[in-house]
């Protein structure tokens, strides 16, 4: 007859106890606890505000309790104030994560032999999974067939952390290589980063270059955004005022009586260098004008739905309108 539940950690292979002698009865296999009857180690070195310990870190590990169990048992050692009773070796987020998952019994191994070195060295030791080893994982998953949602419950992740990590097997070149080389190390710098390539590739592959053999961190990355938002400004704003200027110019539009007062720069102007205009640049022009009547200033920042139209904001109701340019007075071009 084939064995059932073949598992390391199946029925057969777990002794349910509540006392120590049980373990002679089964030599070198785990114990089925009772988590009532555990205690953590009051001197465990992660400490409350532990990233390991938050609610969704530990909601995420109960997910994966309640629908796989604990495959891997902790291990606990006799409390020695309290016959009957265990102390928590190695695995509390476990232990936390079966309570949360409503788990009445765990997997453990009882161990006296315990140093508080121990749980120190089990974290600094450990090497996570790197991020670019869970998108293979994931991509294995979705080339199966699985659903994002149906991996990130398998996973206890949400299903954005699965999506983050699925566009990493999808990158563009320059930012794949710095993930490749270990250059980028987060999956929110990653995709920070895809999302400025698709509104300036010129310049992602600049600060790639600008910045080869060096690590890219959030700051970095939240600045560089910033740069490429303050420059889109930019060019919208050039934008609009060259669409306005065509406009003018395509409509002859008058003079004003202070324009044709201004002096015209001839041959001798360099010698009489008070009489030439000086024409500056504004940093933030405002091109105030008025229509039937009531004064505002054309939005250089919204682009309108065709050309020959600008959106006016008004000064008194603060309202915005699109409007023929035929139909508005330019009154000045002035800096906010």
């Amino acid at each position: 007859m084939s064995k059932k539940n073949s598992s390391a950690y199946g029925p057969d292979a777990l002794v349910q106890s509540a006392h120590v002698n049980d373990a002679s009865l089964s030599p070198g296999k785990p114990l089925l606890l009772d988590i009532a009857m555990i205690d953590p180690d009051p001197n465990q070195p992660r400490q409350a505000d532990n990233p390991g310990f938050s609610q969704q870190s530990l909601k995420e590990l109960a997910d994966t309790i309640a629908l796989r169990g604990v495959k891997m048992p902790i291990s606990v050692r006799e409390n020695p104030a309290k016959p009957g009773r265990y102390i928590i070796n190695h695995g509390e987020r476990r232990w936390r994560g079966s309570q949360v998952a409503g788990k009445t019994h765990i997997p453990a191994f009882i161990d006296n032999d315990y140093s508080d070195d121990d749980q120190v060295i089990e974290n600094i030791q450990r090497n996570d999974l790197t991020a670019r080893e869970v998108a293979v994982h994931i991509g294995r998953k979705l080339a199966s067939g699985l659903t994002k949602s149906q991996i990130a419950k398998s996973l206890g992740k949400s299903p954005a952390f699965v999506t983050q990590h699925a566009a990493l097997l999808d990158l563009p070149d320059c930012i794949a290589d710095a993930f490749n080389q270990g250059l980028i190390r987060d999956v929110t710098v990653v995709n920070e980063l895809v999302t400025a390539y698709k509104q300036d590739a010129g310049e992602v592959k600049k600060l790639l270059q600008e910045n080869e053999g060096e690590d890219i961190t959030r700051s970095a990355v939240k600045v560089f955004r910033e740069f490429l938002d303050e420059k889109e400004s930019n060019r919208q704003d050039f934008n609009a005022i060259e669409a306005f200027n065509s406009f003018a110019d395509d409509q002859s539009l008058p003079h004003t009586a202070e324009e044709d007062e201004l002096p015209v720069p001839t041959e001798d102007a360099r010698d009489e260098p008070e009489r030439v205009v000086k024409r500056g640049k504004l940093k933030k022009a405002r091109l105030v004008v008025d229509y039937e009547g009531e004064q505002g200033c054309i939005v250089l920042t919204r682009l309108p739905s065709e050309r020959g139209k600008a959106w006016i904001k008004f000064d008194r109701s603060g309202r915005e309108e699109e409007l023929n340019l035929k139909d508005v007075r330019i009154i000045c071009l002035t800096e906010e």
